[in-house]
């Protein structure tokens, strides 16, 4: 059984880890955002440079509009410990020359993604965020393209549920499928609601 001990041991080795240093320009800076009582997660791609500078998650652009698709604000995000937040890869993996973060260096993900959700048993609902995220946790579960895999959302509940990133570029994506607003975004508020409420 694992013990509220077990998880801030493993949080304190996560945050300490700089297996990837010598790959970075910066120094690592994993950020996760984990507690015992921890029901809803969401699990992104990777921090960006305002993450890395903040140590707190999603506190961009990206941040508030994650934010308004669960219904919640800022006090509640940061401020209630049953939400949790750890993406594929904990630390700011850097910008490319021409825009653009690299992905997500797949090896945090070997290295603490299988620990972390063993300690984790007890999660309501786990939001995957983005296509290194849902194609993580989904595998060969997943279809052919975010946006399909997105779309049959209902095929995964009710434990797991496919979302986009919430970057700028989502904008056009949301124009061109507005079925994520009418169908999605409603059941993803109810059930953050539930857990939350």
């Amino acid at each position: 059984m694992t013990t509220t001990s077990d998880i801030e041991d493993l949080l304190s080795n996560i945050r300490a880890c700089r297996a990837c240093a010598h790959e970075f320009p910066h120094t690592p800076r994993p950020v996760v955002w984990i507690f015992p009582e921890t029901r809803l997660l969401i699990c992104g791609q990777a921090p960006g440079r305002r993450v890395n500078e903040s140590g707190r998650p999603f506190t961009d652009p990206s941040g508030d509009r994650l934010r308004d698709w669960m219904g919640i604000d800022e006090t509640t995000f940061y401020g209630d410990r049953r939400l949790g937040v750890a993406p594929q890869a904990f630390c700011y993996p850097g910008t490319k020359p021409k825009g653009g973060d690299y992905p997500p260096p797949p090896r945090c993900a070997a290295l603490w993604r299988e620990k972390l959700f063993a300690t984790l048993p007890r999660q309501k609902l786990i939001l995957m965020v983005g296509s290194y995220s849902i194609n993580w946790f989904l595998k060969d579960r997943a279809k052919e393209s975010m946006t399909e895999t997105v779309r049959a959302w209902r095929e995964y509940g009710p434990q797991l549920m496919p979302l986009p990133h919430p970057s700028w570029r989502v904008t056009g994506w949301m124009k061109r499928n507005p079925w994520f607003e009418t169908d999605v975004l409603p059941h993803l508020r109810e059930r953050v609601a539930q857990i939350l409420g």
